[in-house]
């Protein structure tokens, strides 16, 4: 019996020990990696926290100023607009993509992709071009005064109205896309059973379609309300000042440090605001689809009038938001390299999109950098502390730029001051401005950005990996830097290669952040794009704008070719 019990005895022990050993393992390595998760987070939640606490920093001298002066306008005219374009936004985009999911009608399969495209147009972009179309002076009004005399009226574009109208053009995709997603992954099992029942079409569609869409329809409207929050552009160019463009207008005008500050603690409380109200939503909403899932909703073909009040709305939106303003760019940009010497204007435009291209491939890299140690640090650990500086790390993107300009330009300039007094009294050398004076601070603040967009897209790649293939490399002593560098980047390169595409085209149409940031002298083609509005020189902004939208394009392009993939099966079934 004791020959039988000692090597039980043994075995139990070795077998314990390995055991310990393993887990000493597992949690030690995934240490290491949660560190670089953390350090991450701060960096990233460094410029907002900034920001924050300006909340609990009484300065009751500055809001009596800021109350005195313009404040209750900007409030005012940020929930105007948030509250219109949003609600325009959800009924164009909801309208269309239904329109284009449940019923058959001439160019109804080239609409149904060809609706994303005003996605690639900046709504900066479509808000001038609408200026000098419809302004005064533009071809419209004039044509208006020449047919019906000059007291002829027409709506102005420069108002709260045009910025609504703008920004619901270029930002309905949002919703779209998400919405169109919804409607076909709804089975049109449910849907037919509803019918079945004696409701109507429409009745079917408010009373189990729609709110079976809801978290999709949310999530595309908080992506509008932060394009709205974070907007300069638009409501420069159309004056209808809100929180963002007051907080360039105190900072440049007024020269009130403090008062820009608070404007942005402001500001970050809307961008709060509409993120919890999203996730709340969406959180409280679980809907589950049984059967029939992925054949779609049976099309109902339209026929007469119906099937021609289809493709000219379809057609009117495609039009407006893309065809047209696209149409008038490449018209312009013909026009100056014909009548301006094209080696003077093509010097200019290169040095513009050499400078635009170092900082969009700089970001971009960093940004993809970033979210893949990011992304595995929190794949190893499995903690929900990780996960949570993971989450808190990705937060950047919906805040204001603005915001995050701000949030960063102070550190930095500390920062900068530190070391030149440290340089100075110890060799009493002057660096300069390291940080601040450099393209420096401005990377550091498209990566806090938009980096989220890098990792939602690395995050995706990396949770479609087997576990089996990183057990099997781990069971070979693989450590995790292997593992990483061997198995998991060649096959998340893809999703890496696209959130690489989506940041390096977020930067360069950026405006609030590189206005803020930007060094004395770096012009990119956005800020082109601002220059030559501000002096109504519509033909001069039409070139970087043109090349804005075909980098776009090709992002847009992948977007269109991920959805025509999922909805492509149910649209040939039905």
């Amino acid at each position: 019996m004791r020959s039988m019990i000692v090597p039980l005895t043994r075995r139990y022990w070795n077998v314990m020990l390995i055991k310990r050993q393993q887990l000493a393992g597992n949690w030690s390595l995934p240490d290491r990696w949660s560190i670089i998760a953390f350090l991450i987070a701060g960096l990233a939640l460094l410029p907002i926290a900034i920001i924050l606490r300006m909340l609990v920093q009484p300065a009751p001298d500055v809001w009596q100023h800021l109350w005195a002066t313009r404040l209750a306008e900007f409030l005012s005219n940020t929930v105007v607009l948030l509250i219109r374009v949003g609600l325009g936004t959800t009924l164009l985009g909801t309208a269309l993509a239904w329109l284009v999911t449940a019923y058959r009608f001439p160019g109804q399969r080239l609409f149904d992709w060809a609706l994303m495209l005003p996605m690639a147009v900046p709504s900066y972009v479509l808000a001038f071009v609408f200026m000098a179309t419809f302004d005064y002076a533009g071809p419209v009004q004039k044509a208006l005064r020449a047919w019906f005399g000059s007291s002829a009226w027409f709506p102005s574009i420069r108002s709260g109205g045009g910025a609504i109208f703008v920004m619901t053009l270029t930002l309905y995709p949002y919703v779209y896309l998400l919405a169109r997603a919804a409607f076909h992954e709804h089975g049109r099992g449910t849907f037919e059973v509803a019918r079945t029942l004696g409701v109507t079409r429409l009745q079917a569609f408010l009373r189990v379609v729609l709110p079976m869409a809801r978290p999709s329809l949310v999530a595309g409207l908080s992506l509008v309300l932060m394009e709205v929050l974070t907007d300069v552009g638009t409501v420069r160019f159309l004056n209808f000042p809100t929180l963002s463009d007051g907080i360039f207008r105190i900072w440049h005008g007024m020269m009130d440090r403090d008062a820009a500050l608070q404007s942005a603690a402001v500001l970050l409380l809307f961008a709060f605001g509409a993120l919890l109200i999203e996730r709340y939503t969406r959180g409280r909403a679980r809907y589950v689809q049984e059967g029939s899932r992925g054949h779609g909703l049976a099309q109902v073909p339209l026929t007469g009038w119906r099937a021609l009040a289809a493709t000219l709305v379809c057609s009117f939106v495609l039009a407006t938001a893309f065809l047209l303003p696209v149409s008038q760019l490449i018209q312009w940009s013909v026009h100056e390299l014909w009548h301006r010497m094209p080696e003077g204007l093509l010097a200019i435009y290169w040095r513009h999109v050499r400078a635009t291209l170092i900082l969009a491939g700089a970001g971009a890299v960093i940004s993809v950098l970033a979210a893949v140690l990011l992304a595995y640090g929190t794949h190893l650990s499995r903690s929900p502390v990780t996960r949570l500086a993971a989450r808190g790390a990705t937060l950047g993107y919906a805040i204001p730029g603005a915001v995050i300009g701000l949030g960063v330009l102070l550190p930095l300039s500390w920062l900068d001051h530190t070391l030149n007094d440290v340089t100075y009294q110890w060799w009493g050398v002057l660096p300069g401005l390291i940080f601040t004076g450099s393209i420096t601070g401005l990377i550091y603040a498209y990566v806090v950005r938009f980096m989220a967009v890098a990792h939602s897209s690395v995050e995706a790649s990396l949770e479609k990996i087997s576990p089996g293939i990183e057990a099997a490399a781990r069971t070979l002593g693989a450590r995790p830097i292997r593992v990483l560098w061997h198995v998991h980047l060649p096959l998340i390169r893809a999703g890496m290669l696209t959130g690489a595409a989506l940041v390096f085209v977020d930067v360069m149409k950026e405006l609030p952040i590189t206005l803020l940031l930007r060094p004395f002298g770096y012009e990119t083609l956005a800020l082109w794009i601002w220059q030559n509005v501000a002096e109504s020189l519509w033909s001069e902004a039409a070139l970087p704008a043109l090349t804005i939208v075909v980098a776009d394009l090709l992002v847009v392009g992948i977007l269109i070719r991920s959805a025509t993939l999922r909805g492509r099966h149910s649209i040939e079934r039905t």
